[in-house]
């Protein structure tokens, strides 16, 4: 009796917070936006790329980011790059001189210390009133701008990030595994941002007040985006996405790959969410507690009722083999796609909360094989060059 009680307990905290939590910001989502947003609001903007070895991509990169429809008089590209050992500086440079029209900046990172690094280096250059960054594997449609910073007219809100859409989610079962993941994390951030804030933020799409933030990643952990979204939330400001911020990018086809990508950004998160732990029991952070403490609940803390959870489904299911029944369930083909990527979560929390409790490291990760995948005619199609 008391494993099948600790049984129904451990999937209440994982499977069933983390069901109920989707039902309910589905509702959120829904509703319309509370914001004092001005479609004439046009404030001066800075935009950093960083890059590091890029010479396969950059030249789409800078085609695109200068269709972005924006006055050019009220924004300036920053491009940092970070001793690439290919050809990306030459193609910055021969690139970006077919454009004398707008305002090109190109620095040079000599430290090589990561893309945080890379990003506060470009910081020190920036003057204007929002700071945007964009990875070079990221592309904007021309309109993001004008209908995105016109939330930032509201002084509650301090910044602001958008869904990202995968360029290639057809292409195998893994990435469209991974588009999956995408639209339920996106739905999570439209619920949460309508009600207050959001804690993911994207680094193909993030704008801040610039005079919020002091560096990105002022916590170090390894995060630019979401971690710098976290000191702007310690100063009581909102930080949501917003759909008219879409960007769009790939992901790679192998699962071997998406493990590496997803354990490393997982590491990112959880050293985060220690962050907001500690926030929370300092009281650092005045608004939206409870939509942190919903996902420190699920993120740090479910990874170990989900595997609790099923090490006592063992036992549960030799004792009352009927309840094994319930796995039908997954003969519906949604059902079990769901199933699959909620698992496949947990499973790869669970390993990066291991390596961060023993000490570990992290796998290195190298640049994934998606740059390829990044052709001409697909950018073209899109409208996004």
């Amino acid at each position: 009796m008391i494993e099948i009680i600790l049984w129904m307990l451990t999937g209440f905290l994982s499977l069933g917070i983390i069901s109920i939590n989707y039902l309910y910001i589905k509702k959120k989502a829904s509703l319309t936006w509370k914001v004092d947003k001005d479609p004439l609001y046009f404030p001066k903007t800075s935009v950093i790329i960083p890059t590091f070895n890029e010479e396969k991509i950059i030249k789409y990169k800078i085609q695109n980011i200068m269709k972005v429809d924006y006055p050019n008089n009220l924004i300036e590209f920053i491009f940092v790059d970070s001793l690439s050992s290919d050809s990306t500086l030459q193609i910055i440079r021969e690139t970006t001189s077919s454009y004398p029209d707008k305002n090109i900046k190109i620095l040079l990172d000599d430290e090589k210390k990561g893309k945080s690094n890379a990003l506060n280096l470009a910081l020190k250059y920036c003057s204007n009133e929002i700071v945007i960054i964009s990875d070079a594997d990221c592309f904007w449609p021309s309109k993001i701008l004008v209908n995105s910073v016109t939330y930032l007219h509201d002084k509650e809100i301090g910044a602001i990030t958008g869904p990202k859409i995968l360029l290639n989610k057809e292409s195998s079962w893994t990435t469209r595994g991974e588009d999956r993941y995408m639209n339920y994390l996106n739905l999570m951030k439209l619920g949460d941002s309508k009600t207050g804030s959001t804690i993911f933020f994207e680094g193909g799409f993030s704008a801040f007040r610039r005079d919020l933030i002091e560096s990105f990643d002022p916590y170090n952990t390894g995060s630019d985006d979401c971690g710098t979204a976290v000191s702007i939330m310690e100063r009581s400001y909102r930080t949501i996405m917003i759909p008219d911020a879409e960007f769009f990018t790939t992901f790679p086809e192998s699962l071997s790959e998406r493990i590496t990508i997803k354990i490393r950004r997982s590491g990112q998160l959880l050293y985060l969410y220690k962050r907001y732990f500690f926030d929370l029991l300092r009281n650092k952070i005045t608004i939206d507690r409870s939509i942190i403490a919903k996902y420190l609940l699920i993120y740090l803390f479910g990874p170990f009722f989900f595997m609790t959870f099923m090490f006592l489904s063992v036992f549960v299911f030799l004792q009352m083999p009927l309840l094994s029944l319930s796995f039908l369930i997954l003969l519906i083909p949604r059902a079990r796609e769901y199933s699959f990527e909620l698992i496949f979560g947990y499973i790869i929390f669970f390993f990066s909360l291991i390596i961060i409790i023993t000490k570990g490291k992290f796998l290195k990760w190298d640049r994934p094989e998606d740059r390829k995948l990044f052709t001409e005619e697909i950018l073209i199609e899109k409208n996004l060059i």
